[in-house]
């Protein structure tokens, strides 16, 4: 769906531009020296925008220091004090993140809205299951895709009538398919970038699986400029899914796609083992490749040659494969070894 394009910081959403992953950090804001350090790591694994919760106060001043370090667009989350949101605009924010119905009055919200347009910085208006208006919730019989999408709806209304449209909107819910649903509902209702995600989608395992399922069909439909994946977890791991769930859909380009056997009764190497070092192994490679990790002599020769580069694995051996032509038989135990070297030549064809 084509949106409206939206300027945060140095980058820019909406429009057809690529989609953009967004993570948020989990230390105390106010220690810049932990925040930056995760942000850091955040980046390098791919985030393409952080978000950072200002409770405080402190945390609002803290965010000059954080931006100085750092080297992507730094959006700030505002709940119920509209002096924080201004704040944090003062001291760097690229964009904020605000409910104007838990704001307060059309004067707070007003104030935030006139130092955002003074400031040319972005408003993403938050809408989630557990954030709906009495009315709405008494109107619809409880939390729908159609409640949420007129409580965002509603809420965009306020800042677009004080003549400010720089905005992107977020409407999350841990129900899957009510998410769906309502991606569906509003974006057929604005021309506004869209930030989308599964909200409290869960632990590692139930959160991915949730992400992937609802993040899939969302962005399948051409709905969505930036995502999140809202993990349990270390926020590294919202970056490696989403990462996954973006080149799965062809969304993204980039990065070595690992495709291995489900083990049978033939494999006669460890390979489970070696498809997860695999996987590890290639994750920080700045390659578009995809190498295959087989079990056996039936189907992973074939398999592995509709690949960059492939291991076919036989008795405590197996044979490197690059682009359908066999290299060489190598023993188990180097397989790893094997593979790596021939990734560092692809990286550097002189070594």
């Amino acid at each position: 769906m084509k949106t409206k394009t939206v300027r945060i910081g140095d980058r820019v959403i909406g429009g057809g531009n690529p989609i953009l992953i967004q993570s948020m950090t989990n230390t105390r804001t106010e220690d810049v020296e932990a925040t930056v350090a995760q942000i850091r790591a955040l980046t390098k694994a791919g985030c393409d925008i952080i978000r950072c919760t200002v409770p405080t106060m402190e945390a609002a001043e803290a965010l000059t220091e954080i931006k100085k370090q750092i080297t992507i667009p730094l959006v700030a989350d505002i709940h119920f004090d509209y002096r924080l949101a201004i704040a944090a605009m003062e001291h760097g924010a690229d964009k904020v993140r605000i409910n104007p119905g838990n704001i307060g009055s059309s004067d707070r919200v007003r104030a935030v809205v006139d130092c955002a347009k003074e400031r040319k910085i972005p408003i993403r208006v938050g809408v989630n299951s557990g954030s709906l208006e009495k009315d709405l919730l008494e109107k619809y019989g409880g939390v729908t895709a159609e409640a949420l999408v007129e409580s965002a709806l509603k809420q965009t209304a306020i800042i677009e009538n004080m003549g400010y449209d720089n905005l992107v909107i977020s409407i999350k819910s841990s129900n899957v398919m009510m998410c769906a649903k309502a991606h569906e509902l509003i974006s057929k209702r604005t021309d506004h970038p869209l930030h989308v995600g599964i909200t409290e989608a869960g632990t590692l395992y139930s959160g991915n699986l949730k992400s992937a399922i609802g993040l899939g069909i969302i962005l399948y439909q051409g709905i969505g400029d930036t995502i999140r994946v809202s993990l349990t977890g270390d926020p590294l791991e919202e970056i490696r899914t989403a990462k996954f769930i973006l080149r799965t859909l062809g969304l993204r380009k980039g990065g070595i796609e690992v495709v291995s056997c489900p083990t049978c009764g033939r494999t006669q190497i460890d390979l489970i083992h070696l498809a997860n070092e695999v996987e590890k192994m290639t994750e920080n490679y700045p390659l578009n490749l995809k190498v295959a990790v087989m079990g056996c002599v039936v189907n992973g020769p074939g398999e592995a040659r509709e690949a960059d580069l492939g291991i076919a694995g036989g008795k405590g051996e197996g044979l490197l494969i690059r682009r359908g032509e066999i290299i060489r038989k190598v023993p188990e135990n180097q397989l790893l070894d094997a593979l790596r070297d021939e990734l560092e030549h692809w990286v550097d064809p002189e070594l």
